[in-house]
Protein backbone atom coordinates (compact mmCIF):
# COMPACT_ATOMS: atom_id res chain seq x y z
CA UNK A 1 0.00 0.00 0.00
CA UNK A 2 1.44 3.40 -0.93
CA UNK A 3 2.07 6.08 1.62
CA UNK A 4 -0.75 8.24 0.22
CA UNK A 5 -3.28 5.53 0.98
CA UNK A 6 -2.26 5.16 4.62
CA UNK A 7 -3.47 7.29 7.52
CA UNK A 8 -1.64 10.65 7.32
CA UNK A 9 1.01 11.19 9.97
CA UNK A 10 2.08 14.52 11.47
CA UNK A 11 5.37 15.06 13.27
CA UNK A 12 5.42 17.62 16.06
CA UNK A 13 8.16 19.68 17.71
CA UNK A 14 7.12 21.73 20.75
CA UNK A 15 9.46 24.40 22.15
CA UNK A 16 9.14 27.11 24.76
CA UNK A 17 7.21 27.59 27.98
CA UNK A 18 4.26 25.67 29.47
CA UNK A 19 1.86 28.09 27.73
CA UNK A 20 3.28 26.94 24.40
CA UNK A 21 3.02 23.33 25.58
CA UNK A 22 -0.71 23.81 26.14
CA UNK A 23 -1.05 25.30 22.63
CA UNK A 24 0.72 22.19 21.30
CA UNK A 25 -1.63 19.92 23.22
CA UNK A 26 -4.66 21.67 21.72
CA UNK A 27 -3.30 21.21 18.18
CA UNK A 28 -2.43 17.57 18.85
CA UNK A 29 -5.90 16.97 20.25
CA UNK A 30 -7.49 18.41 17.11
CA UNK A 31 -5.21 16.29 14.93
CA UNK A 32 -6.17 13.06 16.68
CA UNK A 33 -9.86 14.06 16.71
CA UNK A 34 -9.71 14.32 12.92
CA UNK A 35 -7.99 10.96 12.59
CA UNK A 36 -4.40 12.01 11.95
CA UNK A 37 -1.65 9.91 13.55
CA UNK A 38 1.18 11.57 15.48
CA UNK A 39 4.62 10.44 14.36
CA UNK A 40 7.65 10.30 16.61
CA UNK A 41 10.22 10.93 13.89
CA UNK A 42 10.74 12.99 10.75
CA UNK A 43 11.08 10.03 8.37
CA UNK A 44 7.59 8.64 8.96
CA UNK A 45 5.86 12.03 8.97
CA UNK A 46 3.94 13.42 6.00
CA UNK A 47 4.63 16.90 7.35
CA UNK A 48 6.00 18.45 10.56
CA UNK A 49 4.57 21.19 12.79
CA UNK A 50 7.10 23.23 14.80
CA UNK A 51 5.68 25.25 17.71
CA UNK A 52 8.30 27.93 18.34
CA UNK A 53 9.41 30.27 21.11
CA UNK A 54 10.53 33.81 20.33
CA UNK A 55 10.86 35.44 23.72
CA UNK A 56 14.66 35.95 23.90
CA UNK A 57 17.48 35.69 21.39
CA UNK A 58 18.56 32.21 22.48
CA UNK A 59 14.99 30.95 22.08
CA UNK A 60 14.77 32.49 18.60
CA UNK A 61 18.00 30.75 17.63
CA UNK A 62 16.80 27.40 18.99
CA UNK A 63 13.49 27.73 17.14
CA UNK A 64 15.12 28.63 13.82
CA UNK A 65 17.50 25.68 14.19
CA UNK A 66 14.58 23.34 14.90
CA UNK A 67 12.76 24.57 11.80
CA UNK A 68 15.91 24.08 9.72
CA UNK A 69 16.36 20.55 11.03
CA UNK A 70 12.74 19.67 10.26
CA UNK A 71 13.09 21.06 6.73
CA UNK A 72 16.31 19.13 6.16
CA UNK A 73 14.90 15.85 7.49
CA UNK A 74 11.35 16.06 6.17
CA UNK A 75 10.92 19.00 3.81
CA UNK A 76 7.32 19.89 4.68
CA UNK A 77 7.09 22.17 7.70
CA UNK A 78 4.36 24.35 9.22
CA UNK A 79 5.51 26.88 11.83
CA UNK A 80 3.41 28.24 14.69
CA UNK A 81 4.05 29.90 18.06
CA UNK A 82 5.59 33.13 19.31
CA UNK A 83 8.35 33.33 16.71
CA UNK A 84 5.68 33.30 14.03
CA UNK A 85 4.35 36.56 15.44
CA UNK A 86 7.68 38.34 14.97
CA UNK A 87 7.20 39.59 11.43
CA UNK A 88 8.99 37.78 8.63
CA UNK A 89 11.84 36.30 10.71
CA UNK A 90 10.83 32.73 9.87
CA UNK A 91 10.19 33.39 6.16
CA UNK A 92 13.45 35.26 5.75
CA UNK A 93 15.48 32.46 7.32
CA UNK A 94 13.49 29.51 5.97
CA UNK A 95 11.52 30.56 2.87
CA UNK A 96 10.51 26.94 2.11
CA UNK A 97 8.18 26.52 5.11
CA UNK A 98 4.61 25.76 4.09
CA UNK A 99 2.89 28.18 6.46
CA UNK A 100 3.58 30.44 9.44
CA UNK A 101 1.14 31.40 12.21
CA UNK A 102 1.48 33.12 15.56
CA UNK A 103 0.75 31.66 19.02
CA UNK A 104 -2.61 30.38 20.22
CA UNK A 105 -3.65 29.69 16.61
CA UNK A 106 -5.04 26.16 16.57
CA UNK A 107 -7.62 26.92 13.86
CA UNK A 108 -5.04 28.52 11.56
CA UNK A 109 -2.63 25.61 12.04
CA UNK A 110 -5.36 23.09 11.26
CA UNK A 111 -6.29 25.03 8.11
CA UNK A 112 -2.67 24.90 6.95
CA UNK A 113 -2.46 21.17 7.67
CA UNK A 114 -5.69 20.55 5.76
CA UNK A 115 -4.30 22.48 2.79
CA UNK A 116 -1.13 20.40 2.58
CA UNK A 117 -2.28 17.09 4.11
CA UNK A 118 -6.03 16.48 3.74
CA UNK A 119 -7.66 14.98 6.82
CA UNK A 120 -8.64 11.29 6.83
CA UNK A 121 -12.17 10.32 5.88
CA UNK A 122 -14.67 9.63 8.72
CA UNK A 123 -12.36 9.53 11.76
CA UNK A 124 -13.70 7.57 14.72
CA UNK A 125 -14.73 9.66 17.70
CA UNK A 126 -12.90 7.38 20.14
CA UNK A 127 -9.49 8.17 18.69
CA UNK A 128 -9.13 10.98 21.22
CA UNK A 129 -9.32 10.44 25.00
CA UNK A 130 -11.58 12.84 26.96
CA UNK A 131 -8.59 14.68 28.43
CA UNK A 132 -7.09 15.36 24.99
CA UNK A 133 -3.55 14.68 23.83
CA UNK A 134 -0.91 15.68 26.39
CA UNK A 135 2.86 16.12 26.15
CA UNK A 136 3.32 15.88 29.91
CA UNK A 137 3.45 12.59 31.89
CA UNK A 138 0.08 11.04 32.69
CA UNK A 139 0.11 12.10 36.34
CA UNK A 140 0.36 15.89 35.92
CA UNK A 141 -0.93 18.44 33.41
CA UNK A 142 -0.84 22.16 32.72
CA UNK A 143 -4.16 24.00 32.57
CA UNK A 144 -3.99 27.35 30.80
CA UNK A 145 -6.72 29.68 32.07
CA UNK A 146 -6.09 32.75 29.91
CA UNK A 147 -4.13 34.05 26.98
CA UNK A 148 -2.20 37.31 26.60
CA UNK A 149 -1.32 40.03 29.11
CA UNK A 150 -2.42 43.59 29.90
CA UNK A 151 0.93 44.65 31.37
CA UNK A 152 3.53 46.49 29.34
CA UNK A 153 6.75 45.53 31.12
CA UNK A 154 9.60 47.20 29.27
CA UNK A 155 11.72 44.02 29.06
CA UNK A 156 8.89 41.89 27.63
CA UNK A 157 7.20 41.52 24.24
CA UNK A 158 4.56 38.97 25.24
CA UNK A 159 1.62 41.39 24.60
CA UNK A 160 2.85 42.02 21.06
CA UNK A 161 3.13 38.26 20.51
CA UNK A 162 0.01 37.02 22.30
CA UNK A 163 -2.14 40.13 22.66
CA UNK A 164 -4.06 41.50 25.63
CA UNK A 165 -5.56 39.31 28.33
CA UNK A 166 -8.36 36.99 27.20
CA UNK A 167 -9.74 34.76 29.97
CA UNK A 168 -11.14 31.32 29.15
CA UNK A 169 -14.72 30.69 30.29
CA UNK A 170 -14.56 29.33 33.82
CA UNK A 171 -16.87 26.43 32.95
CA UNK A 172 -14.53 25.33 30.14
CA UNK A 173 -11.52 25.49 32.45
CA UNK A 174 -13.24 23.42 35.13
CA UNK A 175 -14.53 20.89 32.62
CA UNK A 176 -10.98 20.42 31.32
CA UNK A 177 -9.60 20.11 34.85
CA UNK A 178 -12.26 17.58 35.82
CA UNK A 179 -11.63 15.50 32.68
CA UNK A 180 -7.92 15.44 33.47
CA UNK A 181 -8.47 14.28 37.05
CA UNK A 182 -10.95 11.63 35.89
CA UNK A 183 -8.27 10.39 33.47
CA UNK A 184 -5.77 9.91 36.31
CA UNK A 185 -3.99 13.26 36.53
CA UNK A 186 -2.78 13.83 40.10
CA UNK A 187 -1.50 17.41 39.78
CA UNK A 188 -2.98 20.41 37.96
CA UNK A 189 -0.55 23.23 37.21
CA UNK A 190 -2.48 26.45 36.60
CA UNK A 191 -0.70 28.69 34.09
CA UNK A 192 -1.19 31.86 32.04
CA UNK A 193 0.78 35.02 31.39
CA UNK A 194 -0.86 36.60 34.45
CA UNK A 195 -2.82 34.10 36.54
CA UNK A 196 -4.03 36.57 39.16
CA UNK A 197 -5.59 38.75 36.43
CA UNK A 198 -7.93 35.91 35.44
CA UNK A 199 -11.37 37.34 34.73
CA UNK A 200 -10.39 41.02 34.66
CA UNK A 201 -11.25 41.29 30.96
CA UNK A 202 -14.78 39.93 31.52
CA UNK A 203 -15.33 41.85 34.77
CA UNK A 204 -15.26 38.59 36.76
CA UNK A 205 -18.58 37.55 35.26
CA UNK A 206 -20.35 34.49 36.63
CA UNK A 207 -20.13 31.27 34.65
CA UNK A 208 -21.39 27.79 35.46
CA UNK A 209 -19.82 24.46 36.32
CA UNK A 210 -21.65 21.34 37.39
CA UNK A 211 -24.93 23.22 37.44
CA UNK A 212 -23.77 25.85 39.90
CA UNK A 213 -22.61 29.46 39.43
CA UNK A 214 -18.88 30.18 39.56
CA UNK A 215 -17.16 33.55 39.17
CA UNK A 216 -14.43 33.96 36.56
CA UNK A 217 -11.82 34.85 39.16
CA UNK A 218 -8.62 33.27 40.47
CA UNK A 219 -9.82 32.75 44.06
CA UNK A 220 -13.07 31.05 43.09
CA UNK A 221 -11.34 29.01 40.38
CA UNK A 222 -8.67 27.79 42.80
CA UNK A 223 -11.30 26.84 45.36
CA UNK A 224 -13.31 24.88 42.78
CA UNK A 225 -10.22 23.10 41.46
CA UNK A 226 -9.31 22.21 45.02
CA UNK A 227 -12.51 20.14 45.22
CA UNK A 228 -11.37 17.77 42.45
CA UNK A 229 -9.02 15.75 44.67
CA UNK A 230 -5.75 16.60 42.86
CA UNK A 231 -2.84 18.83 43.75
CA UNK A 232 -3.42 22.36 42.43
CA UNK A 233 -0.34 24.53 41.87
CA UNK A 234 -0.50 28.23 40.94
CA UNK A 235 2.09 29.70 38.58
CA UNK A 236 2.82 33.24 37.30
CA UNK A 237 0.84 35.01 40.00
CA UNK A 238 1.29 38.79 39.76
CA UNK A 239 1.12 40.22 43.31
CA UNK A 240 -2.24 42.03 43.19
CA UNK A 241 -3.86 42.64 46.59
CA UNK A 242 -6.49 39.90 46.04
CA UNK A 243 -3.72 37.27 45.88
CA UNK A 244 -3.91 37.35 49.68
CA UNK A 245 -7.28 35.58 49.38
CA UNK A 246 -5.77 32.28 48.17
CA UNK A 247 -3.38 31.92 51.12
CA UNK A 248 -6.12 30.63 53.47
CA UNK A 249 -7.01 28.02 50.82
CA UNK A 250 -3.41 26.84 51.06
CA UNK A 251 -3.51 26.79 54.86
CA UNK A 252 -6.69 24.67 54.69
CA UNK A 253 -5.11 22.19 52.29
CA UNK A 254 -7.50 23.05 49.43
CA UNK A 255 -4.62 23.89 47.05
CA UNK A 256 -0.87 23.42 47.34
CA UNK A 257 0.95 25.88 49.63
CA UNK A 258 3.02 27.12 46.69
CA UNK A 259 3.04 30.56 45.12
CA UNK A 260 5.06 31.53 42.05
CA UNK A 261 5.31 35.35 42.10
CA UNK A 262 7.70 37.01 39.61
CA UNK A 263 9.03 39.96 41.63
CA UNK A 264 11.83 40.72 39.07
CA UNK A 265 13.64 43.24 41.33
CA UNK A 266 13.57 45.03 44.67
CA UNK A 267 14.67 48.57 43.76
CA UNK A 268 11.73 50.96 43.37
CA UNK A 269 13.55 52.86 40.61
CA UNK A 270 14.39 49.72 38.63
CA UNK A 271 10.84 48.39 39.07
CA UNK A 272 9.59 51.72 37.73
CA UNK A 273 11.90 51.43 34.70
CA UNK A 274 10.55 47.91 34.20
CA UNK A 275 6.98 49.27 34.54
CA UNK A 276 6.22 46.88 37.34
CA UNK A 277 4.29 48.67 40.11
CA UNK A 278 5.58 47.12 43.33
CA UNK A 279 7.78 47.95 46.29
CA UNK A 280 10.11 45.74 48.29
CA UNK A 281 8.85 47.10 51.63
CA UNK A 282 5.26 46.24 50.79
CA UNK A 283 6.20 42.80 49.48
CA UNK A 284 8.25 41.96 52.55
CA UNK A 285 5.26 42.80 54.73
CA UNK A 286 2.97 40.66 52.59
CA UNK A 287 5.40 37.73 52.62
CA UNK A 288 5.46 37.93 56.41
CA UNK A 289 1.65 37.96 56.46
CA UNK A 290 1.42 35.00 54.05
CA UNK A 291 3.74 32.95 56.24
CA UNK A 292 1.80 33.85 59.38
CA UNK A 293 -1.36 32.43 57.76
CA UNK A 294 0.31 29.45 56.04
CA UNK A 295 3.68 28.64 57.65
CA UNK A 296 4.37 25.83 55.16
CA UNK A 297 3.99 28.04 52.09
CA UNK A 298 6.71 27.73 49.44
CA UNK A 299 7.50 31.02 47.70
CA UNK A 300 9.12 31.01 44.29
CA UNK A 301 10.17 34.06 42.30
CA UNK A 302 12.29 35.22 39.38
CA UNK A 303 14.62 38.19 39.15
CA UNK A 304 16.46 40.10 36.43
CA UNK A 305 19.96 41.37 37.18
CA UNK A 306 21.89 43.87 35.12
CA UNK A 307 18.82 45.74 33.90
CA UNK A 308 19.77 48.96 32.07
CA UNK A 309 20.86 51.57 34.58
CA UNK A 310 21.07 49.19 37.55
CA UNK A 311 23.68 50.58 39.95
CA UNK A 312 25.80 48.61 42.40
CA UNK A 313 23.70 50.07 45.21
CA UNK A 314 20.48 48.89 43.57
CA UNK A 315 21.93 45.43 43.05
CA UNK A 316 22.89 45.33 46.73
CA UNK A 317 19.32 46.36 47.52
CA UNK A 318 18.15 43.28 45.63
CA UNK A 319 20.53 41.07 47.61
CA UNK A 320 19.27 42.61 50.86
CA UNK A 321 15.71 41.83 49.77
CA UNK A 322 16.63 38.18 49.19
CA UNK A 323 18.22 37.93 52.62
CA UNK A 324 15.15 39.46 54.22
CA UNK A 325 12.52 37.61 52.18
CA UNK A 326 14.15 34.16 52.53
CA UNK A 327 12.43 32.85 49.40
CA UNK A 328 12.42 29.09 48.94
CA UNK A 329 12.96 28.96 45.17
CA UNK A 330 14.57 31.59 42.97
CA UNK A 331 15.33 31.78 39.27
CA UNK A 332 17.51 34.64 38.02
CA UNK A 333 18.54 35.88 34.61
CA UNK A 334 20.93 38.46 33.27
CA UNK A 335 19.00 41.10 31.31
CA UNK A 336 18.98 40.36 27.61
CA UNK A 337 17.72 42.82 24.96
CA UNK A 338 14.71 41.47 23.09
CA UNK A 339 13.84 42.86 19.69
CA UNK A 340 10.83 45.13 20.07
CA UNK A 341 11.16 45.61 23.85
CA UNK A 342 10.93 49.17 25.18
CA UNK A 343 13.89 48.62 27.54
CA UNK A 344 16.22 48.55 24.54
CA UNK A 345 15.94 52.34 24.35
CA UNK A 346 16.95 52.88 27.99
CA UNK A 347 20.39 54.38 28.65
CA UNK A 348 23.31 52.87 30.57
CA UNK A 349 23.16 49.23 29.50
CA UNK A 350 25.28 47.08 31.81
CA UNK A 351 28.35 45.34 30.31
CA UNK A 352 27.82 41.56 29.95
CA UNK A 353 30.74 40.72 32.22
CA UNK A 354 29.24 42.85 35.02
CA UNK A 355 25.85 41.21 34.47
CA UNK A 356 27.36 37.75 34.80
CA UNK A 357 29.23 38.73 37.97
CA UNK A 358 26.03 40.01 39.53
CA UNK A 359 24.09 36.92 38.45
CA UNK A 360 26.75 34.64 39.96
CA UNK A 361 26.75 36.64 43.20
CA UNK A 362 22.95 36.58 43.49
CA UNK A 363 22.76 32.84 42.93
CA UNK A 364 25.47 32.28 45.55
CA UNK A 365 23.42 34.24 48.08
CA UNK A 366 20.24 32.38 47.16
CA UNK A 367 21.98 29.00 47.23
CA UNK A 368 22.85 29.54 50.89
CA UNK A 369 19.28 30.60 51.65
CA UNK A 370 17.82 27.59 49.84
CA UNK A 371 20.20 25.19 51.53
CA UNK A 372 19.36 26.55 54.98
CA UNK A 373 15.60 26.35 54.36
CA UNK A 374 15.83 22.77 53.08
CA UNK A 375 17.95 21.72 56.08
CA UNK A 376 14.97 22.55 58.31
CA UNK A 377 13.00 19.77 56.62
CA UNK A 378 15.35 16.99 57.74
CA UNK A 379 13.49 14.63 60.05
CA UNK A 380 10.06 15.78 58.88
CA UNK A 381 7.49 13.64 57.09
CA UNK A 382 6.23 15.08 53.82
CA UNK A 383 3.91 13.95 51.03
CA UNK A 384 5.41 13.49 47.58
CA UNK A 385 4.29 12.60 44.07
CA UNK A 386 6.50 10.10 42.23
CA UNK A 387 7.82 11.18 38.81
CA UNK A 388 10.33 8.41 38.09
CA UNK A 389 11.42 4.98 39.31
CA UNK A 390 14.92 3.68 38.54
CA UNK A 391 17.53 1.27 39.91
CA UNK A 392 18.45 3.54 42.81
CA UNK A 393 14.86 4.11 43.90
CA UNK A 394 12.31 6.79 43.08
CA UNK A 395 12.46 10.46 42.13
CA UNK A 396 9.54 12.47 43.44
CA UNK A 397 8.37 16.01 44.11
CA UNK A 398 6.87 17.59 47.20
CA UNK A 399 4.39 20.46 47.35
CA UNK A 400 7.45 22.74 47.17
CA UNK A 401 8.59 21.40 43.80
CA UNK A 402 7.10 22.27 40.43
CA UNK A 403 8.11 20.01 37.54
CA UNK A 404 11.37 20.83 35.75
CA UNK A 405 12.02 24.16 37.49
CA UNK A 406 12.38 23.28 41.18
CA UNK A 407 14.15 20.56 43.12
CA UNK A 408 13.24 16.90 43.62
CA UNK A 409 13.03 14.36 46.43
CA UNK A 410 15.19 11.24 46.03
CA UNK A 411 13.71 8.16 47.70
CA UNK A 412 16.62 5.75 47.91
CA UNK A 413 16.53 1.94 47.87
CA UNK A 414 12.79 1.70 47.37
CA UNK A 415 11.43 0.44 44.07
CA UNK A 416 7.99 -0.45 45.38
CA UNK A 417 6.61 2.89 44.26
CA UNK A 418 5.18 3.57 40.82
CA UNK A 419 5.13 6.71 38.69
CA UNK A 420 2.10 8.76 39.70
CA UNK A 421 1.94 7.37 43.24
CA UNK A 422 1.56 9.61 46.26
CA UNK A 423 3.76 8.60 49.19
CA UNK A 424 4.60 9.81 52.68
CA UNK A 425 8.36 10.00 53.21
CA UNK A 426 10.73 11.08 55.98
CA UNK A 427 13.44 13.53 54.95
CA UNK A 428 16.93 12.24 55.78
CA UNK A 429 19.24 14.71 54.01
CA UNK A 430 19.34 17.82 51.82
CA UNK A 431 21.57 20.03 49.71
CA UNK A 432 20.99 23.43 48.11
CA UNK A 433 18.05 22.35 45.97
CA UNK A 434 17.04 18.71 46.58
CA UNK A 435 15.98 16.39 49.40
CA UNK A 436 16.71 12.75 50.18
CA UNK A 437 14.11 10.69 51.99
CA UNK A 438 12.91 7.21 52.95
CA UNK A 439 9.40 5.88 52.64
CA UNK A 440 7.45 5.88 55.90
Amino acid sequence: MSKKQTVPRVGFVSLGCPKATVDSEHILTHLRAEGYLISGNYRDSDLVVVNTCGFIDSAVKESLEAIGEALAENGKVIVTGCLGAKGDVVRQTHPKVLAVTGPHATDEVMEAIHAHLPKPHDPYSDLVPPQGIRLTPKHYAYVKISEGCNHRCTFCIIPSLRGDLVSRPVGDVMQEAESLVNAGVKELLVISQDTSAYGVDVKYRTGFWGGRPLRTRMTELAQAMGELGAWVRLHYVYPYPHVDEVIPLMAEGKILPYLDVPFQHASARILNLMKRPASSENMLARIKQWRSICPDITLRSTFIVGFPGETEEEFEELLDFLEEAQLDRVGAFAYSPVEGAAANALPDHIPPEVQEQRLFHLMQVQEEISAARLTRKIGKTIRVLVDEVNREGAVARSSADAPEIDGVVYIENDRSLKVGDFADVRVTDSDSYDLWAEKV
